[in-house]
């Protein structure tokens, strides 16, 4: 089978839609599956189009398409696939909920993305999402199509030797003692006012490993949070490679307020780091407070369970090895037969038709 696995502007693009992308294929790669990247012949909308005045044809040939962004570009594919009966399988790693609270006006923009993802979802033969919490989400919209839950998985062997990491990262971010940190891009959404305030009332180091918008596009929370930090936070900025972030840090923390899964959560517990998660419905699916992680709700509850695990060498210990059982229920070879599954049931689907 030929599927095509699209991530629309790929090389411009950063975050966990990127990371969910490249983690499908990682998944498929050992499957039967041929895995097809781009769907234009020559592999940009430009060379399809010069090719398509010398009679070649404009897209690709594949079974099954699959789009992981909710651009033109996908929805070009989408009107493709419908138009030539293949079978459209949209990824929806983007609701109106998380796009709130990201950027500069994002609130502001969400209610009519939501209208928008309500019509471009509702295209699809399939839509699969990171977990029962988005379906819900998205049934509420409503969205038309069946939905699907498939987790984002973790790419443990990405991770591999991020201890090796540990000394050079923390002498070059001046980091010291048992520090607490996040990964991601720095953005209100995923926390970060409590980040900061939890971090004003202890006396760890904090470390966010992650990009932030600085120009016009940032929020005035990012702006005023990442210029003038409290003394014990960094930020780091971009990271070439994930393994530092996982390797200098001791307790990840990450208070988001809406999430989809949360990829880099399963990463810091595949890695066995004691986690500790702001307690929303998403995380109620996936983790398990005192087995796998510790949960808060105010600033105080946060401070709180990093007290504990300071104090607590053998409670760090069991909640890490908890946290490395739970990453190992996510493991790609758990997502490349689930995507497999969903790719042969909706080809079967539609050459019924």
């Amino acid at each position: 089978m030929r599927v095509l696995n699209y991530l629309e502007l790929e090389d411009r693009l950063r975050g966990g839609i990127v990371t969910a992308t490249r983690q499908q294929r990682a998944a498929l790669a050992d499957t039967d599956v041929e895995v097809v990247t781009t769907p234009w012949q020559g592999g940009t909308p430009f060379s399809a189009g010069k090719a398509r005045l010398t009679g070649a044809p404009f897209f690709h040939e594949y079974d099954v398409a699959h789009c992981n962004t909710i651009g033109p570009g996908s929805l070009a594919v989408a009107r493709h696939a419908k138009r030539n009966d293949i079978p459209l399988i949209l990824h929806a790693h983007t609701t109106a909920e998380d796009f709130a609270d990201s950027f500069r006006f994002s609130t502001q923009a969400a209610p009519a993305l939501k209208r928008y993802l309500r019509w471009f979802y509702s295209q699809a033969d399939r839509v699969l999402v990171p977990s029962q919490y988005t379906k819900d989400l998205l049934d509420s919209y409503p969205i038309s199509a069946p939905i699907e839950a498939v987790t984002n998985g973790v790419d443990a062997a990405s991770l591999d030797g991020y201890e090796s990491f540990r000394e050079e990262t923390r002498e070059s971010f001046d980091l010291d003692g048992l520090v607490v940190f996040s990964v991601g891009e720095v953005i209100e959404r995923k926390g970060l006012t409590t980040f900061c305030r939890v971090a004003q009332e202890t006396d760890f180091d904090f470390a966010w490993f992650g990009p932030y918008e600085s120009g016009p596009q940032a929020s005035k929370t990012t702006t005023r949070w990442v210029e003038n930090p409290p003394e014990n936070v960094t930020f780091t900025g971009y990271m070439d490679d994930k393994r530092a972030a996982f390797g200098a840090g001791d307790i990840y923390m990450f208070p988001a307020k809406v999430e989809n899964q949360g990829i880099a959560v399963l990463e810091a517990m595949a890695c066995g780091k004691p986690v500790v998660l702001r307690d929303i419905d998403v995380f109620d699916e996936f983790f398990t407070d005192g087995e796998d992680c510790l949960k808060a709700s105010t600033d105080a509850e946060f401070a709180d369970a990093l007290a504990r695990l300071r104090d607590d060498p053998d409670l760090r210990e069991r909640l890490g090895e908890g946290a490395r059982e739970t990453a190992a229920e996510h493991s790609l070879d758990v997502v490349g037969e689930r995507l497999t599954d969903i790719y042969r049931e909706v080809a079967e689907k539609g050459d019924a038709l």
